[in-house]
């Protein structure tokens, strides 16, 4: 499968090995992961290179190529909440996943959309299983 992965950037990179964890458990299950870059620690600066449009339409290009999104949503951030919306309304199947006992916004918990789903884990090892068992319902 295209996945789409998405996380905090400007909000905060305390996920990033949680996040490369994710990526390199997606890839070695054959997945392609289209925003494999964010595992990497100079994603920030990878993407600042670029204009806010160029990576507007690099992302939602790829939010329109994928087949599912995972989305780590412990730290609050703008763009994820985004991808999250864009990719529902083009019907795209989503798991927000995020840390036991952190607050996660009404606006993402209350979605009751079909295809969006929601837990929590406790460590990667429950967060590898819960998109294992999303992605294996697709």
């Amino acid at each position: 499968m295209d996945l789409y992965v998405s996380c905090s950037l400007t909000g905060g990179r305390g996920d990033l090995p949680l996040v490369a964890a994710l990526v390199a458990h997606l890839e070695a299950r054959g997945h392609r992961v289209l925003t494999a870059h964010l595992a990497h620690p100079g994603a920030m600066a990878q993407d600042g290179e670029m204009s806010p449009s160029a990576v507007f339409e690099r992302d939602t290009d790829w939010l329109r190529a994928c087949d599912a999104v995972i989305a780590e949503v412990s730290t609050p951030s703008h763009g994820v909440g985004f991808e999250i919306a864009y990719a529902l309304e083009r019907g795209k199947p989503v798991l927000c996943c995020h840390r036991t006992g952190v607050r996660v916004s009404k606006m993402l918990t209350g979605i009751r959309q079909e295809g969006m789903a929601m837990g929590a884990y406790g460590d990667v090892a429950e967060l590898l299983a819960r998109v294992d068992a999303f992605l294996a319902a697709r």
